[in-house]
């Protein structure tokens, strides 16, 4: 793989072009690609806590695989969200959403004054919103019951094999930016 880059969106080029055509859309803000194929493809991106223009991202996994998102789609449209709900300890649920924020919000600047991220895992303060993000911070190493849940309930055809998980980095990552808070009643 490509050594990055230290460009101002944190990302080597050739992981920003991959990422907006699996997005289908340019990313808001800086992002590290963490799981991949074997072949090097972005599997799962890691979102900075805060988007360029310092509107809160409280996605902080995003899973990008369009197969798995497809299988996962039909999971959950097959009651899979009230399902992983009922299955897992309440308990267990709720410290890994704090788990979540806490990782997340290690990252927000101590002098950042603008909107800040809420909620655990997708931005939920309790509950099973989406698999799909429970499933990128699984597949990313995160302690994720729902995560687990999920890779449970996959036909066996459609669980991942060889990717490759990025080390998680020994301080927190930063954009060489550092995002504008929005103007009250401006434009977001």
């Amino acid at each position: 793989m490509p050594a990055p880059d230290t460009g101002e969106e944190g990302a080597p080029d050739d992981d920003r072009s991959m990422v907006a055509e699996l997005l289908g859309r340019v990313p808001g803000g800086a992002f590290e690609v963490v799981v991949r194929t074997r072949l090097g493809t972005p599997v799962v991106i890691r979102n900075a806590p805060l988007m360029d223009d310092g509107r809160p991202m409280p996605t902080r996994f995003w899973l990008l695989d369009r197969e798995l998102n497809r299988r996962i789609g039909t999971l959950e449209a097959n009651g899979g969200v009230r399902q992983a709900e009922a299955d897992i300890d309440p308990d267990e649920l709720a410290a890994a959403h704090a788990r979540y924020a806490a990782e997340r919000d290690a990252e927000i600047p101590a002098s950042w004054t603008g909107p800040r991220p809420f909620g655990g895992v997708g931005g939920t303060r309790r509950g099973v919103k989406c698999l799909h993000t429970h499933y990128a911070w699984y597949l990313a190493g995160g302690d994720d019951p729902v995560g687990r849940w999920t890779d449970e309930h996959l036909p066996a055809d459609a669980r991942p094999s060889g990717l490759v998980v990025a080390p998680a980095p020994s301080s927190p990552a930063s954009s060489t930016t550092t995002p504008t808070p929005p103007t009250p009643g401006g434009d977001t």
